[in-house]
Formats: C-alpha cells, structure tokens, sequence
C-alpha cells in the first residue's frame, strides 16, 4: 500500500493506494508488449506529434498537478511550476530529436566488389528494442518520474513504458498518468504505451518480465544494484540504466580561494543546501585550501538558510544516521552540526563537516559514501600533490566541478583527474542544475550509474532504448524508410563514409 504523506505535517495526502499484485503487472506488461509493434511501426512525426500532445497537456493541468505534487513532497510552488516545465520541455526536446532523425544513426555503405575484403550492400540503422520499465525517482516528482527524461526519451525511441511509481508521491503518479494516457488517446495513440504500477514486489516482476527489453532506475546504490543483478541474472539479460550514488567533487584552488573565498563559500551553501540537499548532483566533498576561515563562513551561511522538509520518513532518517555516522569518522570535525528541527513532519537542518586530505585518504571509503541531504565534507589540503592525492581516492560520480583562476598551474592537473572521474566537468560554477540540451551528459563512472556510456539527461538520452540492425543486400522497397536509397524521410545520414545532413520532412 501506497500512501502520500505532507512532508511537513507527516500527515496523510489522499487516499491509500494499493499495491499492484503479480498478475496486474503482469497483464501491464503484456498489454505494452501487444503495443509495442504499434509503436515501432509509426513514423518519426506520428511520435512527435503524440509527444508533444503529452507536453501540452501536461501544461493545461498545470495548477492542479502542481498543488497535488507540492501536497505530497512540501517542494514548494515555485519550484514544482519550474520542474514541470521542464518535463514539458523535456518531450518536445525529443519531439524535436526524432524529427529531426540523425538518432537512428543511418549509415549506408554501398556495395564494393574492389574493397578489402569485398562487400555487398550493407544498411545500418538503430531500431527500438521493446518495452521498458522506468523506475520514478522521489526528488523530481516530475522531471525523474511518470513523465520524466526517461519516459520521454523511450517513447521516442519508440518503446512502451511501464513506470514503477515512487512510495513518495503515489496520487500525483497516478494523476500524471491519467493525463498523459488522455492525451495519447486524444493523439490517436494506445493509451497502455504508457502505465503505471505501484509496490516493491512490482519493481522485480518488471525487472524480471521476459518482455521487457531494459530498464531505467533512478535511486540509491543499494536498491540500484539489487536490481541490477537481478537484470543481469535473467536468462535473457537486459541492460540496466542506473543512476545511483554521486558524491560531486569540487576543488577549490589556492589561486581560487584567495581571489574570491566569499563569493565561493555563498556558492557552495547555495547548491548543497538547494531542495534540502536532495539533488543527485549535490556537491559533498570540497577539496579546498587548509584555511579554517572559509569552513567557517560556509557554516554560518549555512545555518542561515531557511530549509524546507524532506521527502519522506525514511529519507530524513537515513540523512540523520549518514551525518551521525561521517561525524564518528577518524579526523572528521563538525564546523556545523544539524540542530534537531522542532515541530511536525521530516525537517532537517544542514551540516557542514571537516577533514584533513590525509585522514580522508586514511578513511576515504566511508567519506565517500554519499549522503543524502543538506551536508558537505570540506577536505583541507597542504599543496597540489596532497589534493591529487586525495582525489585519486574518488569513485565515479555524476559531476567533478573546479573553482580555479586564469592561468591556475594547478588547474590542468586537477582536470585530468577528475575527468576519469566524473561525467560532467564544471568550472567556476556549481553541479546543481542539470540543462535538457543536445550536448548534456548525465552519467558518469560506478556508482554514479551502472553504464558510463550512457546519460539520462539530453537528447542522447534516447540511444538506450535502441539497438542497431545491418541490412545486407536487402531490396529497397523492404528497407525502413531511414535506409532507402532515395531517403524519403530527409534524414541525415553517412552514405559511403561521408555525412549527408538531409532535410528533414515534417
């Protein structure tokens, strides 16, 4: 049973939901799975216009899913009215992507008999892969959920999406989904390319249904990787597209710091306090100069910030445990210990902590266990060789951000390592807020997710629910419409190694 709780009150938010049994995600399943042809067999611009019907109509509902969503999460108006404008933005960006069609990746080689080794008529082209389970994340109730980057982008590709709703706001799934399947039915699409189950035992009947074909997940390494295995267990495995636990380094240069320690320390405060510390690109460990001034005016900063609650119960409770735990950490000095928050619901109250490059690297494992929720680590170092040092004990993570001035020695060398450790590198700027963009990358080395060659976030979001087919001496009147010689689509492609841009029909 699922049931929406006000994360301000800790009181109940409408009615319980049920939990979805074995047989009612299986027949959700199977009935993506008789659509599924469907969708494959559409055209380019049938897809758009289907999603961006879904945009709109999640626009002109705007005022009741953003009332039902800050009910049940307490993220306030202000910022769930921005959130679902990006998820809107996020189906016509793909609208656009499909369109526009270089996301099939058409290449064409030509028969040649003179080549080494010779070859015949070779077409190649990335089709979709089936039906998907999408697992909604509880930060972004609509950004990472029902509608979000996920089930954008696997509609795109052309595959239904089954969405295990998340325990934390169950009746706003339900309602987003509602009016998303009256919006496909009103574009003349199957509503069941899209549905919604609810309960943890449906997360490993979806992960392990022989009809779907991947999975997206957005949550914490443990649930992450339970699942995982079990998609890479099945006899037929799948891929699994896991977003899981992200530190987010920054580095803080000698240089950096003396030029602009305040400005710097308000920035910091600003993105590891931002959402209540609940973002996956919260910055947790900052690597900066050993100078006790500028921990200090981060926690005063800090201990100003006026934060809002936290999701759920168990989010708030493991965010009390994690900090109480990096607090019994060998060498770790609280600068800003969190305040027991006063009165009803799951408030918090931020914690920023220090601790010398060497007893990190002495204790690098459990420092770089990510803790959800308003706290940072400062790591203090002596010169470049002790910050490289510690850097060399980070996992992979989402985002590496470095704070350094023109012409900074120190900057080349910190980029490097960073590079091989993050998936997204930001200079003199902070990690929180993540662009829907062509360029965009979301992803990053384990455990930031289970795939490095993946995002996401952005338009190549798409290729993971793709896979290529080559067409050998097939006749032109079988081929898709993407490999015909005479490209009907206007698509681009690469004929014979040379790229041709095409001109896209809409």
């Amino acid at each position: 049973m699922s049931q929406g709780i006000d994360p301000r009150t800790a009181e109940p938010v409408g009615d319980p939901i049920p939990d979805h049994t074995a047989d009612e995600v299986n027949a959700c399943v199977d009935r993506a799975a008789e659509v599924a042809g469907w969708l494959a067999a559409t055209s380019n611009s049938t897809r758009a216009a289907m999603l961006r019907a879904v945009a709109s109509a999640i626009r002109d509902n705007e005022t009741d899913l953003v009332a039902l969503a800050d009910a049940e999460t307490a993220l306030g108006e202000q910022r769930l009215v921005g959130e679902l404008a990006r998820t809107a933005a996020q189906l016509d960006l793909f609208a656009g992507v499909i369109e526009e069609g270089a996301f099939c990746e058409a290449t064409i080689d030509h028969a040649d008999p003179a080549a080494v080794p010779p070859h015949g008529d070779l077409r190649r082209m990335l089709v979709p892969l089936g039906p998907v389970a999408v697992f909604a994340a509880s930060n972004f109730p609509f950004a990472f959920s029902v509608l979000g980057g996920d089930t954008a982008s696997a509609l795109a590709a052309g595959c239904p999406v089954v969405v295990k709703a998340h325990p934390s706001h169950p009746g706003l799934s339900n309602r987003v989904a509602k009016v998303a399947r009256e919006a496909l039915a009103q574009a003349g699409a199957p509503t069941d390319l899209l549905q919604v189950v609810h309960g943890y035992e449906a997360g490993r009947i979806l992960v392990t249904h022989p009809a779907i074909t991947a999975v997206g997940f957005t949550g914490s390494v443990k649930g992450g990787r339970a699942l995982f295995d079990l998609a890479s267990g099945r006899d037929d495995p799948i891929p699994f597209y896991g977003e899981l636990g992200s530190i987010n380094p920054v580095v803080i240069t000698q240089a950096a710091l003396a030029q602009r320690s305040d400005q710097i320390a308000a920035g910091l405060v600003g993105s590891f306090t931002l959402g209540t510390g609940q973002f996956c690109t919260k910055p947790g460990l900052i690597f900066a100069p050993d100078d006790q001034a500028f921990a200090e005016a981060v926690a005063e900063k800090a201990q100003a910030v006026d934060l809002g609650p936290m999701l759920d119960a168990r989010i708030h409770s493991a965010y009390q445990e994690g900090v109480e735990a990096l607090c019994k950490v060998p060498g770790v000095a609280p600068v800003l210990t969190p305040e027991a928050a006063s009165g009803p619901g799951y408030h918090a109250r931020p914690a920023v902590l220090t601790v010398s490059a060497k007893d990190f690297r002495a204790n690098a494992r459990a420092l770089t266990e990510e803790c959800f929720g308003p706290v940072t680590v400062i790591v203090s170092y002596q010169d470049t060789a002790e910050l490289t040092g510690a850097l060399s004990e980070i996992a992979g993570s989402l985002t590496g951000t470095i704070h350094a001035e023109p012409g900074d020695p120190a900057a080349a060398e910190v980029l490097d390592v960073l590079r091989k450790r993050a998936g997204r590198i930001i200079f003199n700027g902070w990690p929180t807020g993540v662009a829907v963009t062509w360029s965009q990358h979301h992803g990053g080395p384990w455990p930031a997710t289970t795939s490095v060659l993946h995002t996401s976030v952005g338009a190549t979001a798409i290729r993971r629910w793709l896979r290529p087919v080559t067409y050998q001496d097939a006749p032109d009147e079988l081929l898709p419409q993407e490999l015909q010689e005479a490209n009907p689509l206007g698509i681009p492609r690469r004929v014979d190694g040379v790229l041709q841009p095409g001109s896209p029909q809409r």
